[in-house]
């Protein structure tokens, strides 16, 4: 009778193990996963900084990073001259006020109403 004692107490220990094992694992993950969407926020943030960095100095003559901010101007110049290029290969114009998108030749914009002669005259 004493074998079948042990073996219940080491099955029972066992059992022990592994839940507590699984709930580690569990645990592991779920901090894994908490871990990471704050790393996100963290970039997230880093990322509106940098944004909020370039807009108060990007026409500042004399700032430290002003390559740097003058590479970046650089590049969102390139991204509008695309986009439009994009417009214009599509047929359409993009209303200067709101951003929407409408048909080349329009006079006026359909949601809110700017007038899009400007918008033509090259």
């Amino acid at each position: 009778m004493e074998f079948f004692d042990k073996l219940g107490e080491s099955l029972v220990s066992a059992g022990k193990d592994v839940g507590q094992r699984a709930k580690d694992v569990s645990e592991i993950a779920k901090l894994k996963i908490d871990i990471k969407s704050k790393e996100d926020y963290v970039q997230k943030k880093y990322a509106d900084l940098g944004a909020a960095y370039f807009e108060k100095h990007k026409n500042d003559e004399d700032c430290d990073d002003r390559e740097q901010l003058f590479l970046i101007q650089e590049a969102l110049d390139e991204i509008e001259r695309m986009k439009a290029e994009v417009l214009r290969i599509q047929g359409a114009a993009e209303c200067p006020k709101c951003g929407n998108k409408m048909p080349e030749g329009a006079a006026f914009c359909s949601s809110c109403g700017t007038k899009m002669d400007d918008m033509y005259e090259d």
